[in-house]
């Protein structure tokens, strides 16, 4: 869809306001911002999963398994979307989230608008380097890069795509709020 057939048809009714990608491309920062921009609480889907479980989400992928993990980011993804009401808000997802198939079907069908923080997996990989915090599935470039592919066709398929290569949070804030006609 193009974007100003995307704004017509959702920014007049848009709740809630999702924000995808792979890791380092900055979902938690410009959702957070965005949020503050628009007067709307933000959310991050792996805190949620975090506080219901009691743990962080290194420590549920050693424990008890990526397979696990989905599981459980599912139901908190679900209890998001149930929660949607006359509260606008922005939800960053974690980055393996839109890559699973029932995540995807269930935001579709929530009719709430995802936007896809893409970059070069270049800059990603660096960006999480920067934040010398533990990435579950963050090993070397070589894998880094090959997870990317992998999941990149299903963020594709997000309501808007906005390259964050090259920009600070607060031009990508910018820059989706103003795509989204909010």
């Amino acid at each position: 869809m193009n974007t100003r057939a995307f704004v017509r048809e959702c920014a007049p009714k848009t709740q809630a306001l999702f924000l995808v990608g792979f890791m380092g491309a900055g979902k938690s920062s410009v959702g957070e911002l965005l949020g503050q921009r628009l007067g709307w609480p933000f959310e991050d889907l792996d805190l949620r999963i975090q506080q219901r479980d009691g743990r962080s989400i290194e420590q549920i992928f050693a424990e008890s398994g990526e397979a696990f993990f989905r599981r459980i980011e599912h139901d908190a993804l679900r209890e998001v979307v149930n929660e949607l009401g006359s509260n606008p808000r922005v939800i960053a997802l974690g980055g393996g989230a839109f890559a699973q198939p029932e995540n995807i079907q269930l935001l579709k069908s929530a009719g709430a608008p995802t936007v896809f923080l893409d970059g070069s997996v270049d800059e990603l990989f660096r960006r999480c380097q920067d934040q010398g915090r533990p990435r579950p599935l963050r090993s070397d470039l070589d894998l880094f890069r090959k997870l990317y592919d992998a999941r990149r066709g299903h963020y594709m398929s997000a309501s808007l795509r906005v390259d964050t290569s090259g920009k600070d949070v607060a031009a990508v804030a910018s820059e989706v709020a103003e795509a989204l006609g909010l």
